[in-house]
């Protein structure tokens, strides 16, 4: 139905499990990556964040660093790698990988790959776009902004999976 630089929209035919067939309009997506840049201030788990427009929202979102996986072939590592030091002017001398999941099983199958960067430098950023060219930059303690989640005033997926997988493993 539609081929786009990095989505594409098809109707695809499925039978269900009991034999019914049916039609549904699918997203082919390659997926994307986020990453959880965490640092310390005077001994405190702190992360790093974008606050960037978000036009399908009309609104700012606090998120953690993250992209489209817009180089063919390229390992998600990599990838994240690369949109940590465009977004936030980053290095990780680790990068770990922490899991993945579906963005929304319903209607895409687009898979995203979270990643915990610490040992932290800055490089230089590189801002792509309009919303990376205005976005900006945002540290929280760790425990602040889990408490944001809880609360709901965090709302996008990867940023709450991410904060809510990194704040566990610290606690163990």
């Amino acid at each position: 139905m539609y081929e786009g630089h990095v989505w594409n929209v098809v109707v695809g035919t499925f039978q269900s499990p009991s034999g019914e067939v049916f039609d549904r309009d699918i997203i082919r997506s390659r997926g994307a990556v986020g990453v959880v840049p965490l640092l310390y201030r005077d001994g405190v788990p702190t992360i790093v964040f974008v606050r960037q427009y978000r036009p399908p929202l009309d609104r700012l979102v606090l998120e953690i660093p993250a992209g489209i996986r817009d180089v063919l072939d390229e390992p998600t590592e990599v990838t994240a790698a690369r949109e940590l030091a465009e977004e936030v002017g980053l290095r990780a001398a680790r990068l770990e990988y922490l899991t993945n999941f579906y963005s929304s099983a319903g209607m895409t199958d687009s898979t995203l790959h979270l990643y915990l960067a610490t040992d932290l430098s800055a490089v230089p950023a590189a801002a792509h776009g309009p919303e990376e060219e205005h976005m900006e930059m945002v540290e929280l303690p760790l425990a602040d902004a889990v408490d944001m989640v809880v609360r709901g005033e965090i709302h996008d997926a990867k940023t709450v999976i991410g904060l809510l997988l990194v704040d566990r493993r610290l606690q163990q």
